[in-house]
């Protein structure tokens, strides 16, 4: 999906993608690790439970998901090796068309989860709430896409979710779920646009929030071209 040598490759019109594989890692703290290393179509191996790309593996056992990483990090070469756990609270099982043509999808896999993480290299270890969703397509994203936003906000009761898609045919696609720890997935009146302030690359930013609350940028985590992550204050459906 982020990939530029992907988007070369199809501008000369011999693109594969699974010639750009990668599994993309990234540590926020004091020092910031990032590991996003493209391997081509030999380095993978899928079956139904089990995708392995080059020294690392994600396998589903007994409902957990484990991801077991070796990978190098970049610009400063560093070991990332270690084992995620994601223990599903439910599966909804649903999934949301956000195009016109059918082309696009996305689904909350597991929104509600708990995360183990046991790093050897950096030597890290904790646990907390964590969530997983998957996106598919079959046509590039900027063909159907001018831009799109999407959050998350874990709640005592489950998890708030917000994705939103700007059509380049016109129109949008909002969404708005609240998804409870039994799987339960309740749609939601869609929040007023609240904007957010733009990246160092002035790319524009924007959430949804409730009427006449101003949400605020607490960390921005990335910050490229096309892509922005960020920690932001909201109040969703009057929780804070």
């Amino acid at each position: 999906m982020f990939s530029p040598y992907y988007t070369w490759a199809r501008r000369r019109g011999s693109a594969r993608p699974q010639n750009h594989l990668a599994l993309n890692v990234v540590l926020y703290g004091r020092r910031k690790r990032w590991a996003m290393t493209e391997r081509g179509e030999a380095a993978l191996t899928a079956t139904a439970t089990t995708l392995t790309i080059g020294p690392s593996q994600l396998r589903w056992e007994g409902g957990v998901l484990t991801v077991d990483l070796n990978e190098v990090t970049v610009p400063l070469p560093t070991r990332l090796q270690g084992q995620i756990r994601v223990h599903p609270a439910a599966l909804p099982g649903q999934g949301f068309t956000l195009d016109a043509a059918g082309r696009h999808s996305w689904s909350p896999l597991a929104p509600v989860s708990r995360v183990e993480v046991a790093l050897t290299h950096p030597g890290l270890a904790w646990s907390g709430p964590g969530y997983l969703d998957t996106n598919a397509g079959a046509a590039p994203l900027e063909r159907d896409f001018i831009r799109w936003d999407w959050c998350r906000a874990p709640t005592p009761s489950g998890t708030t979710i917000l994705y939103n898609a700007h059509r380049r045919m016109g129109g949008e696609q909002t969404l708005a779920l609240r998804v409870s720890r039994d799987g339960t997935l309740d749609c939601l009146d869609p929040l007023p646009l609240a904007p957010l302030p733009r990246t160092l690359w002035r790319m524009q930013q924007e959430t949804r929030a409730d009427a006449g609350f101003t949400p605020r940028l607490r960390q921005r985590l990335e910050d490229t071209p096309f892509y922005a992550r960020s920690v932001i204050d909201t109040r969703l459906y009057g929780s804070e």
